[in-house]
């Protein structure tokens, strides 16, 4: 099983031979003086929000989106299998806080784009890493060691080792009331998974690193088959709703679909929980409320992976919305976990169900053929939301089962953005892109931006889809996008091409 690989949104095969991973752990610091007219404190999220909505209030409308143009940009060295960035940027008055795929934490002023202070590392990561803000702190990980940096100067505070083989790290680890969540899964740098990996959660001291409690997405007994099986954990920063509450999604389980020996997930019989499913904790003691599995015994590599978005919708009462690799949008209720509605996006042809027929024995009725969506399909990264509707990236690509009990990719991947209405999941628009939308979009008032993996950026109108702003980045994009103020920040972290070079840039209107 050491040749499996994840279908990660950042998994573009075609960028394997072009890239090396460079492996290994080393941390300095250096900072500048370029901090004077900025305040270097406070708090900030990954997906703009505790509760993920990547939903903010800023200066860059519809009207004015037209009159945005490069304001700085800044090159990266880092290399990992892909690429230099797959996070989304964190901006906390004034400075832009963004961890690269060698583990590397930067602050950048956002006016000037000169940095700050770098925290170096040379732990490679396949990503979505990236960093969250609190306490004075800013939190991160590597591949192995979860740290806290201080926010004013990137000195290391403290680092804490976490994941060993066969287990990594992969998340911006999330922070809420004085602790810290990361999670392992149980996949390498290299996307190959190996058994006996059970993706844990943990809950640090902000203060110390030092663990107060974790909790196990599936059983160590793992179904079974230590030797073979493996699955669960996070790959996203959990959502938080206030109350004392935390909400995630989940990996899949492995092997899929199964092994020669064992077919169709024989080895790991069941429903696999709590793989592929929503979860919701008490924050402070990692006691389980419930959870909601949208992908029983997962055959396809379908995630549920990311982040419940936790929105308001009067009728309906609280929702928390969750997506992944499946192409299926769910919202749930907050106080339940019960199904509100359940929406799928982008191309499907009939096998949303072949977990359930593998579960029940009846394997034999799954259709042979192409599989959509594939397993670097369906909802990559996370979506947006306003509190009207929920602007889902998606990515369009077949697969089909080899003799071998393997995925074979079957077609070149493309991309897209539905917009679906947050209280009953309707579809109010959807747009097709020839390239895969693997970054996550970001919503300000009445515009929607996001890259495609062919280093476009797009900014459509948030009613109708329509584009209204579109520019050409140095390279291609795997990652989120943000605003803060008049600026967009965007990581351009795939070199697909001759003479590219991954940067961050940095739109401000004119």
């Amino acid at each position: 099983m050491s040749g499996m690989k994840s279908g990660k949104a950042w998994a573009a095969l075609l960028l394997l031979a072009a890239l090396t991973a460079l492996v290994g752990c080393g941390s300095s610091s250096e900072s500048s003086d370029s901090s004077a007219d900025v305040k270097l404190t406070g708090e900030g999220w990954p997906n703009g929000s505790k509760g993920s909505t990547r939903w903010v209030d800023e200066e860059i409308t519809g009207k004015n989106a037209d009159e945005l143009e490069v304001a700085w940009t800044l090159p990266s060295q880092a290399q990992s299998t892909y690429g230099a960035y797959a996070t989304s940027p964190v901006i906390v008055n004034g400075v832009v806080y963004i961890q690269d795929l060698e583990s590397a934490v930067q602050a950048i002023n956002l006016e000037s784009g000169e940095v700050i202070w770098t925290w170096q590392s040379e732990s490679a990561t396949q990503g979505p890493n990236g960093v969250s803000v609190g306490d004075g702190k800013v939190f991160g990980a590597t591949a192995s060691e979860a740290f806290a940096l201080d926010q004013e100067t990137g000195k290391e505070l403290w680092s804490v080792p976490i994941a060993e083989s066969p287990l990594a790290i992969d998340m911006a680890p999330g922070y809420e009331d004085g602790l810290v969540y990361i999670s392992t899964v149980p996949v390498n740098v290299n996307s190959e998974y190996q058994g006996g990996g059970v993706g844990t959660l943990y809950a640090l001291d902000a203060k110390t690193g030092k663990t107060q409690w974790t909790f196990d997405t599936v059983p160590k007994s793992l179904w079974g088959d230590k030797k073979e099986n493996a699955g669960g954990g996070l790959w996203y920063t959990p959502s938080f709703d206030g109350a004392g509450s935390m909400y995630f999604g989940t990996g899949n389980p492995v092997p899929y679909p199964g092994t020669p020996k064992q077919p169709w997930g024989a080895s790991r019989p069941g429903p696999n929980l709590y793989t592929n499913s929503i979860v919701k904790l008490d924050a402070k003691s990692g006691k389980l409320d419930w959870y909601y599995q949208q992908t029983p015994h997962d055959l396809y590599d379908w995630d549920f992976q990311n982040p419940p978005i936790l929105v308001g919708t009067g009728g309906n009462g609280e929702l928390a919305i969750g997506s992944g690799k499946n192409g299926i949008v769910t919202a749930v209720d907050t106080k339940t976990g019960k199904p509100v509605w359940s929406t799928p996006v982008g191309k499907h042809n009939g096998h949303d169900d072949d977990g359930l027929l593998a579960m029940r024995g009846e394997a034999a009725k799954i259709k042979k053929g192409e599989v959509l969506p594939g397993n670097l399909g369906g909802v990559i990264a996370p979506p947006a939301a306003n509190g009207e509707s929920v602007f889902v990236p998606v990515v369009n690509g077949g697969i089909e089962v080899t003799p071998e009990q393997t995925l074979s990719n079957t077609a070149e991947l493309q991309g897209g953005m539905v917009a679906l209405d947050v209280a009953t999941g309707k579809v109010e628009w959807e747009q097709e892109y020839p390239a895969a939308a693997y970054g996550s979009p970001v919503v300000t008032n009445d515009v929607v931006f996001f890259a495609t993996f062919d280093g476009t950026v797009h900014g459509v109108d948030a009613k109708t889809g329509g584009e209204v702003w579109t520019a050409s980045l140095p390279a291609g994009s795997n990652s989120g996008v943000m605003v803060s103020g008049d600026t967009l920040v965007v990581p351009a972290g795939i070199p697909a091409a001759e003479g590219q070079q991954p940067e961050l840039v940095a739109f401000k209107l004119k």
